[in-house]
């Protein structure tokens, strides 16, 4: 009698721990990787055609956009201001299938990438005003 009155009190704290061991879904991936993407870097179209505007100063631009990749000028001294940012995002996913309790049956898996790259340009004015600002994005 006492092994069944041990068992039963066991009972909930081995599902609690398996339940730790069971893998994750597309669902909580995609939810992770959302979440993840909220915080660092933020450079994104639509940060720039929110928050960029013609005759915004240059200290605004970083405030906003942080420090370019790369600043060049142009014949007249002109600065433009480069932004390139790449990004890769990786999803997993399982095959479905049950086997004993928790455990899945079958192990398969797939792993699919994509790599999307974004490229703002913003050109400023001999008085370091935005002038003209351009961006490009491409995903593959």
């Amino acid at each position: 009698m006492k092994k069944i009155t041990l068992a039963l009190m066991l009972a909930p704290i081995v599902l609690v721990t398996l339940t730790g061991c069971y893998p994750t879904s597309l669902m909580d991936q995609q939810k992770d990787m959302n979440a993840a993407k909220g915080e660092g870097d933020n450079l994104s179209i639509g940060k720039v055609q929110k928050e960029i505007k013609v005759g915004m100063s240059s200290s605004d631009v970083v405030s906003v956009l942080g420090s370019p990749n790369m600043v060049t000028t142009d014949d007249k001294r002109r600065e433009s201001w480069v932004y390139d940012k790449v990004s890769t995002e990786g999803m997993a996913s399982t095959s479905a299938g049950r086997g004993f309790l928790w455990f899945p049956s079958d192990r398969n898996a797939t792993v699919s990438r994509t790599q999307k790259t974004l490229t703002i340009v913003i050109k400023f004015d001999e008085k370091g005003m935005v002038r003209d600002f351009a961006y490009n994005t491409s995903k593959f």
